[in-house]
């Protein structure tokens, strides 16, 4: 009896003392071009049963029917969960099926921008570009609804504006020109307008093309009408003088889009500064930025891109 018990109390003991297994890491969803790993950010329990949930009816209707549209929206649904390299999987399924879909290229470009692999963003870009040529502009259908749950933009507007940027993180701010004045040509509302034309004042100061770039800021009105990019327009009307960069580089913290707004506003605050040769703040907000998790942001690709070529 006392031998069982003492095999039993030495069982225990061996049970309470043996060391658990590490839990497995996370993968990074990407890492940076400074050698950063990034990783998914932490949803609430509500937002990730949506998450989830879109992502399970877009693939229910992707098993009906291998449709152009059931590949990007399947595309589209994996991405809003990080799950990047799926994403571009699926839109290259979908091209070996339609090589000729615009729109397939369009949504996987967007994808090679968030990998931060310009170079393959732009080619598919170009190639969407070339694709939709004399195409009539089509409505393209929110993923993430905006407040008024209206969509917006146009698929011509999306493959412009995205080639733009691909070239201005490269620093080809030439290129970057050309398409952001095709981007404006296809803006046709005002939240449209707003964000093409910042990023061509930005482009356009790139190159010293002061005068262009504060011609543009006339079509900057208080009588537009913005829903979704209240950021941007508050760059335009800091660089307008209208605000002040401490006015803009205020998000507020507590708000649900704290760290998007940051990105976005942060940014054009940062090159505000460059424009003006405060290389030291520039960077001290570019680096803001990139210390906080909203790495998807182009805000945030840009602040990136702005601190390695100034390394």
């Amino acid at each position: 009896m006392k031998k069982t018990l003492l095999l039993l109390a030495i069982t225990a003991f061996a049970a309470c003392t043996t060391k658990k297994e590490p839990a497995t890491a996370p993968k990074p969803v990407l890492t940076s071009p400074a050698g950063l790993a990034y990783f998914k950010p932490e949803w609430s329990a509500a937002a990730k049963a949506k998450l989830d949930s879109n992502l399970r009816v877009a693939q229910a209707a992707f098993a009906q029917s291998a449709t152009e549209e059931n590949y990007i929206w399947l595309g589209r649904r994996l991405a809003y969960l990080y799950e990047y390299d799926s994403a571009i999987n699926t839109f290259s399924r979908g091209l070996s099926r339609y090589p000729q879909s615009f729109r397939l290229y369009r949504h996987r470009g967007h994808r090679y921008i968030s990998l931060r692999k310009f170079d393959d963003a732009i080619a598919d870009l170009e190639k969407a570009a070339t694709l939709m040529e004399g195409a009539p502009l089509e409505t393209e259908p929110d993923g993430q609804p905006n407040k008024l749950n209206q969509p917006l933009s146009n698929t011509q507007f999306n493959v412009w504006y995205h080639l733009g940027l691909a070239h201005y993180l490269k620093g080809d701010f030439t290129k970057a020109e050309t398409a952001y004045r095709e981007c404006m040509e296809v803006s046709n509302n005002d939240d449209l307008v707003i964000a093409t034309t910042d990023w061509l004042y930005m482009t356009l100061r790139r190159q010293n093309k002061v005068d262009e770039a504060t011609a543009l800021l006339t079509r900057i009105t208080d009588s537009m009408t913005i829903i979704e990019n209240d950021s941007y327009y508050k760059r335009l009307l800091m660089y307008r003088g209208r605000l002040k960069p401490e006015e803009v580089l205020n998000p507020d913290p507590a708000a649900e889009d704290y760290a998007l707004s940051l990105a976005t506003q942060g940014y054009g605050v940062g090159n505000w500064y460059l424009y003006n040769n405060d290389t030291a703040r520039a960077r001290e907000i570019f680096s803001r930025i990139t210390a906080d998790k909203n790495f998807a942001a182009f805000g945030f690709i840009a602040a990136e891109a702005e601190l390695l070529r100034q390394h």
